[in-house]
C-alpha cells in the first residue's frame, strides 16, 4: 500500500464512512490565505515544480537549514534542479514533522504522485511534475482542488487592479476578492517606511494625508472600494490586541509626529494603534464584513538574515504576549454600542486554545450561530496535533458544529491538500469518538457536523458570491 492511500489518517470504519461519502468532494472556501492575485489573473503557468512548490515557502526552508542545507539552496541563486534535489534529501529528515504529509499530499494531488520523495526518487519526481505543469496553469489548479472562493490578503493601498480583471470573467469556476489587511497604517516603528506606505495611499485614495482625519478618509475610501470589489472580510497580524484607552486628540498629535518623521514612544505608538484597531472594526461592521485577527506571532527574530532576505523569510516564531485581558477590552467596547461585527479570533500560541474558545463565548450574541469564532489552528499548529487541540478545546469551551473550518494561510497553489488533510483529521477525530462511546453512531448526524465545518458553515458565514464550483453544491 502507498503512504498516502485513500484511507490516510481514517483509523474506523466511521472515520472513512465520513470522509468519502460525506466531505471528501466536497468545494474549497479558501477566506485566508496569501496566494499572489497577478499570477491568478495573468493564469500563470509554473516554469517547474522549485517555483510553485520552494520559492517562497518559509516552511520548507526551515526545515532545509535545520538539515544543514546552505541557504544558496533555500533562497539562494542555485538552480531549480539544485533546489528541488536539496528538498528530497531532507524530505526524509522531516519524519514526524508536518512537512512530510503535507509534501507527499501534495505530489499526490494534483500530481498523482505515490513514491515516496528522497535522494533516490527527485530526479524522476521532479521530472514528472515538470512534465504536468506544462498545462497547469493557477486557475486550471484551482478548478482540479474544487475552490470555490479564494480571498486573497491585500493592502489598502493596492489599486485591486487584477482584482477588476479576475472580476470580469463570466460565471467563472472560482470567484477570487480582495480581502482588507490595513496592517501598514499600524506599522509606526519606522517612520521613513510609514510615511512611504502614506504616500502610495495617497496615490491610490487620490486623497492628500497631512493629519490623522484625512488618513480615516483614505481608508474608509479605499474600503468601500474594496467593498464594491466583492471583499467581505478583514484581517489582522498582530503580536496582541492593541485596546488602551486613548484620547482622539492624543492619536491625532501622534499620527502628526509620525508624519513629520519623529519616533514615538512605545505607549504612545500602542495607544495609536488602538484608536486604529477601533476605528477598522466599526467600518468592517457598518458594511457587515468578517474580521479576522491573527495573534501572537514573534516575527523576524534573526536580525543578520532579516537584513541579508527581507521579511517572511521563515525567521519568526510563538511568542507569549498578553492575550486575554486586552482582547476582552477591545470586543468588550465594540459589544458595548453594538458594533461587534461577525468575528474570528486566531491564536498561534498553544497555551492560548482555551482562552481564546472561552473569550468568544463572552460575546456571542444570538443574532447569528457562531458570531464569533476560534479560528483554525494557524502556522505553525497547523498539524495533525495542532488541529486536533484547537478543536478539541472549541468542543470543550462551544460549540464544534459551527466551526467555519480550515484556511491555508499559504503562498502555494498546492497548499489546498490542507484542507484535505483536516477534514480527513475531523472524521478521524469523530469516528473516534464513536469508538469509544462518547458520540452515537448516528452517520447521518456525524455526516452533517462533518460537512457543515467543512464547507457549508463558511459559505452562510462569510456571505461571499462563490464561483459555480461553490453554487452548485
Amino acid at each position: 500500500m502507498t503512504f498516502v492511500h485513500d484511507d490516510f489518517l481514517l483509523e474506523t470504519d466511521v472515520a472513512r464512512d465520513l470522509y468519502h461519502r460525506a466531505v471528501a468532494d466536497l468545494p474549497i472556501i479558501d477566506y485566508h490565505c496569501h496566494l499572489p492575485v497577478a499570477q491568478i489573473a495573468s493564469d500563470h503557468r509554473f516554469r517547474s515544480i522549485t517555483e510553485i512548490w520552494l520559492d517562497g515557502d518559509h516552511y520548507k526552508w526551515r526545515a532545509m537549514r535545520a538539515n544543514g542545507v546552505a541557504e544558496r539552496l533555500c533562497t539562494g541563486d542555485a538552480s531549480d534542479w539544485e533546489k528541488f534535489e536539496a528538498w528530497a534529501r531532507t524530505v526524509p529528515a522531516t519524519l514526524r514533522n508536518p512537512l512530510y504529509h503535507w509534501t507527499h499530499l501534495e505530489l499526490k494531488r494534483p500530481f498523482g504522485i505515490t513514491d515516496l520523495l528522497d535522494e533516490r526518487t527527485a530526479r524522476s519526481i521532479f521530472a514528472s511534475c515538470n512534465e504536468q505543469l506544462q498545462t497547469l496553469t493557477t486557475q486550471t489548479l484551482l478548478r482540479e482542488f474544487r475552490v470555490a472562493v479564494v480571498c486573497t490578503t491585500d493592502d489598502p493601498a493596492d489599486s485591486l487592479e487584477h482584482h477588476h480583471q479576475l472580476a470580469q470573467r463570466e460565471n467563472p469556476d472560482t470567484r477570487v476578492v480582495p480581502t482588507w489587511r490595513p496592517d501598514a497604517a499600524l506599522a509606526i516603528e519606522d517612520p521613513s517606511s510609514f510615511n512611504s506606505w502614506l504616500g502610495k495611499l495617497e496615490a491610490t485614495s487620490n486623497v492628500s494625508i497631512a493629519t490623522l482625519d484625512q488618513l480615516f478618509d483614505a481608508l474608509q475610501k479605499r474600503h468601500a472600494a474594496f467593498h464594491d470589489a466583492g471583499c467581505r472580510a478583514s484581517d489582522h497580524g498582530l503580536e496582541q490586541m492593541y485596546a488602551e484607552p486613548y484620547s482622539d486628540q492624543e492619536a491625532a498629535a501622534t499620527f502628526d509626529q509620525l508624519r513629520a518623521g519623529r519616533a514615538v514612544s512605545l505607549e504612545s505608538g500602542r495607544r495609536y494603534k488602538a484608536a486604529l484597531l477601533y476605528r477598522f472594526a466599526v467600518m468592517d461592521h457598518a458594511r457587515g464584513w468578517v474580521q479576522q485577527y491573527h495573534l501572537g506571532a514573534l516575527r523576524n527574530t534573526n536580525t543578520r538574515m532579516r537584513r541579508r532576505l527581507g521579511a517572511d523569510s521563515g525567521l519568526d516564531s510563538i511568542g507569549d504576549f498578553e492575550m486575554a485581558r486586552p482582547l476582552a477590552r477591545f470586543l468588550d467596547r465594540l459589544d458595548a454600542t453594538d458594533q461587534l461585527a461577525r468575528t474570528i479570533l486566531y491564536n498561534l500560541n498553544p497555551r492560548d486554545n482555551e482562552l481564546f474558545a472561552t473569550m468568544i463565548g463572552n460575546f456571542q450574541d444570538g443574532s447569528i450561530p457562531g458570531k464569533l469564532q476560534h479560528g483554525a489552528a494557524w502556522w505553525f499548529l497547523d498539524q495533525k496535533d495542532g488541529i486536533e487541540a484547537q478543536l478539541r478545546a472549541l468542543s470543550n469551551m462551544g460549540l464544534f458544529s459551527r466551526f467555519v473550518g480550515m484556511v491555508t494561510d499559504s503562498r502555494s497553489f498546492l497548499s489546498y491538500s490542507r484542507h484535505e488533510y483536516f477534514r480527513r483529521i475531523v472524521c478521524n477525530l469523530l469516528g473516534d469518538d464513536v469508538r469509544r462511546g462518547l458520540l452515537p453512531d448516528d452517520r447521518e448526524l456525524l455526516a452533517r457536523v462533518a460537512r457543515d465545518v467543512s464547507f457549508f458553515n463558511a459559505r452562510s458565514y462569510l456571505g461571499l458570491d462563490l464561483g459555480r464550483l461553490g453554487r452548485d453544491v
